[in-house]
């Protein structure tokens, strides 16, 4: 086995697009979930009408790339409240029904012939490029050793999406040592105390939607940077994903889904290296294929184990977590 290969292709994910883009989206799950206690299962409609927004003001409407990327975080902010108006005064699984169905009506919108004038329908939309690599700070080149080794384009994607992730950890920070964020917690822990109290809970969660709907439309964005706005990223196992990232590095934690999507992406390139070649020296007695398909059942054992050990994650503490009180 090619442990070399296996292991690069492992630690070049520490500062991939795609773990910089689930941080993102796993930090504003946790300004729903973590912080607020809304059982938020739609956060790949957010994505996706993030990453949807950016392509098509530029493609379309031939906006500057950074003005894209504000068209994309207000695009998650409407869907936001979209969603949270009919949808807030729901608790609990009935949230979850109900986001999760409207994030799948989000996937299908985006395919349909309906939209393929905006959206190309499943064909996905490319070519979005050329503003944002103008902008370019650095020089062509190569930057970096081993397995971060990046030319131009590469590192300024990585370099904004840190950039964004900075800014967004940063704004949840500060948001949650508020006044306003304590409130939230409240909030998650008894709302119907927090109403008693004179508070307008809907108002508080409607932000707090708002906020993290913003967050991870901004993930949306950055996913589709490298390459390209493929509508059959934004499934349910999107979702599934980012709750394993929240989950495992803590949901009621400031930086525990940094952690948790670094963790999770290193783990399971880790494993899409390492079984399909197991299963080519006949160490495992199954196909390449199938090795492939057993790391997505191992993340599902996984999530199972963190609910039920370790629920409030990594970094998290057990007595903030609103589903183990």
């Amino acid at each position: 086995m090619d442990f070399g290969s296996i292991f690069g292709n492992t630690a070049s994910y520490l500062f991939s697009p795609t773990t910089i883009a689930y941080a993102l989206a796993a930090t504003g799950l946790a300004m729903h979930f973590g912080y607020a206690g809304l059982l938020n299962f739609g956060m790949a409609a957010f994505m996706a009408v993030g990453g949807y927004g950016y392509a098509i003001s530029i493609l379309t409407f031939g906006l500057p790339w950074w003005l894209g990327v504000i068209v994309g975080a207000a695009c998650g902010a409407l869907f936001a409240l979209l969603l949270g108006i009919p949808t807030l005064r729901l608790r609990a699984d009935y949230l979850a029904i109900a986001t999760i169905a409207a994030a799948e009506v989000v996937r299908l919108l985006f395919t349909t012939e309906l939209f393929k004038k905006w959206t190309n329908g499943s064909g996905g939309l490319s070519g979005y490029h050329t503003g944002f690599r103008d902008a370019n700070p650095f020089p062509p080149g190569t930057y970096g050793f081993g397995p971060w080794t990046y030319n131009a384009n590469d590192l300024w994607v990585r370099v904004f999406g840190l950039i964004v992730l900075a800014v967004s950890v940063l704004l949840v920070w500060a948001l949650v040592r508020s006044p306003w964020g304590r409130v939230l917690k409240g909030i998650r822990e008894d709302e119907d105390a927090v109403r008693s109290l004179g508070k307008n809970v809907f108002a508080y969660k409607m932000q707090s939607l708002v906020i993290g709907g913003v967050i991870g439309a901004l993930g949306g964005v950055v996913f589709v940077l490298p390459s390209a706005v493929i509508p059959g990223s934004y499934t349910t196992s999107l979702t599934f994903f980012l709750w394993t990232i929240l989950l495992l590095g803590g949901a009621a934690t400031v930086f525990g889904p940094v952690l948790g999507a670094v963790l999770f992406w290193m783990v399971f390139a880790f494993l899409g290296g390492l079984l399909p070649q197991m299963a080519d020296s006949g160490i495992l007695p199954i196909t390449a294929e199938q090795g492939d398909i057993v790391r997505y059942i191992l993340i599902g054992v996984v999530l199972m184990l963190i609910v039920v050990f370790r629920p409030q994650g990594i970094l998290g503490n057990k007595r903030e977590m609103t589903f183990v009180n």
